[in-house]
């Protein structure tokens, strides 16, 4: 199973997501990276693809087969006070909106599935 098996989404990011370009991996939970160029988010989508099946191997983790993604875009609707804490947020960090929620929701469900569960 190859890198360049892994379909990926790209689209730009707005101003207020600071500019340039969101390429996502929708087979990899988690898995993206931007660039200001298309070039550069290419480039730099690859690294975190690597750094992403890389991370999987190491924790002994299964890696999804390209192709079997369920999901796609997602476009909830949110408060505008969430949003401008968003926006801020993700300034801070120096990220997209988009990157920076995905980072929380990948966190989130991580936390959740490390819990044993109660049987």
């Amino acid at each position: 199973m190859g890198k360049a098996e892994y379909p990926f989404e790209m689209r730009p990011l707005s101003d207020e997501e600071g500019g340039g370009w969101l390429i996502i991996f929708p087979d990899l939970p988690g898995c993206m990276s931007d660039g200001e160029t298309v070039d550069e988010a290419v480039k730099n989508g690859i690294d975190a693809l690597e750094c992403w099946l890389q991370a999987c191997r190491e924790a002994g983790r299964p890696i999804p087969f390209p192709g079997n993604s369920v999901g796609g875009i997602f476009s909830p609707r949110i408060p505008r006070s969430l949003h401008e804490r968003l926006v801020a947020k993700a300034k801070q960090e120096g990220v997209s909106i988009s990157t920076l929620v995905s980072s929380f929701l990948a966190e989130c469900l991580g936390r959740k599935e490390a819990k044993p569960s109660a049987a």
